[in-house]
Formats: C-alpha cells, structure tokens, sequence
C-alpha cells in the first residue's frame, strides 16, 4: 500500500504541475492554446500521414522516394499557414480589448471613470492598475474574445488560404513531374558521328583495272 500511496502522491503532483503550467502560460489566453493544439493536431496527423505511406508494401519504393518529400512539404505548408494566420488573428484579437476598441458596458464604464486617453491606440494598456471585479470582467473578456478570434483565424486558415497553397505547390509539383517524364520517354536521337562513323577493320582500297574488267562483266568492249 505504501508503494501504491507513494505512486498516488507522486501522479496528484505531477497533475497539479500540469495544472498550474497549463493556468500560467494558457489562463490568461486561451485563444493562444487553441492555437497551439492545432499546430499539435497538424503534426501527428502529418506524422500519420508520412508513417502510412512508410509502412505501405503496396506503394513502391521509386513512389515513396517522391510522395514522403512531398507529405513532408505539405505538412510544412498547413503548419505555418495555420500558426501565422491562427495566431496573428488570436493577436489582433487581444489588443483590440487590450487597447480598448472593444470593450463590455463595465468596461467602458471603468474607462470613462479613470478618463483613459488614446482608447484603441496600440500602446494603449486599459488594464494597467485594474484590479478585483474590473480586471476579472476584463480577463474574461479578453478570453472570450481571443478564442472568438483565434477559431476565425483557423477557419480562414484551413478552409481557404491552405487550401490555396498546397493547390498552388501541387500544380508546380505536377508541372515538374510531367516533365520529367516527357523527357524519359522522349525516343532517343541516333548519334550521327557514330552512324557515320566506318568501322575500324574497314579500309578502303581502290578498283584496280582488272577488277573493274571483272565486275564489269564479259560483254564490256573495248
């Protein structure tokens, strides 16, 4: 039982850990943990794509040597386009509550009372000095808006500017591959200095008379 205790303690620690580093670096924003689970996602799909065309007997090896290049290139393509776009929305979306663009009817309520200048300014910080009620209406805020603007961000990512890049990479892709076979099976051009070319035991050597009688036959007069 002791071992069992210790494990017990040992798994509530580690837990708590977790906890406390999910609250640190994801409570204040939970927009940018959406962003980060779907970079997550994009990975291991990715990584299962890549390791399904590995473990495939039925694809062959001269195939493989293109389409895991080719995965691999396409992860990249759907990763950054996700990051990027994701969290350059889930950015916008923090400042514009940061900066007081948006605000709930407590919060502009609390702006008007401490007479904040600049409202919507990028160096403008509202929540600078908040405290108790304020600041926890302003944290949720803020939360609700970055998730609201980070799951944008992801659909504008996923169905529409990925989309477009790997259709965009996979044509260029297409147009080399095709290439590259018109030039496989183009037929060869003979060599004409080899054709040409007389053989090294061949040496030419002129009609003598007499083989010219002899070829000419018997009715030649002279």
């Amino acid at each position: 039982m002791t071992i069992l205790n210790n494990m017990a303690d040992l798994a509530s620690q580690k837990f708590m850990t977790f906890k406390n580093y999910l609250y640190k670096n994801y409570g204040e924003s939970p927009g940018k943990m959406l962003v980060h689970t779907g970079v997550l996602g994009w990975i291991l799909s990715s990584a299962a794509q890549v390791f399904a065309i590995v473990i495939n007997d039925k694809i062959p090896a001269k195939e493989k040597m293109f389409l895991i290049p080719q995965e691999f290139a396409d992860a990249a393509v759907n990763i950054l386009s996700f990051y990027v776009v994701t969290n350059s929305f889930t950015s916008v979306g923090n400042k514009l509550v940061k900066s007081g663009k948006l605000l709930t009817p407590k919060l502009k309520k609390y702006v008007d009372e401490k007479q904040i200048k600049d409202i919507g300014k990028i160096t403008t910080d509202i929540s600078s000095g908040m405290t108790g009620e304020v600041r926890d209406e302003f944290m949720k805020f803020k939360g609700g808006v970055s998730i609201i603007f980070s799951t944008l961000g992801s659909i504008l990512s996923c169905n529409i500017i990925t989309p477009l890049l790997r259709n965009q990479y996979a044509a260029k892709k297409q147009k080399e591959i095709m290439a590259m076979n018109e030039k496989k099976d183009a037929p060869q051009k003979p060599d004409t200095q080899k054709t040409l070319q007389k053989p090294n035991d061949f040496v030419y050597k002129p009609l003598s008379m007499s083989d010219y009688i002899k070829y000419s036959g018997s009715n030649m007069r002279i």
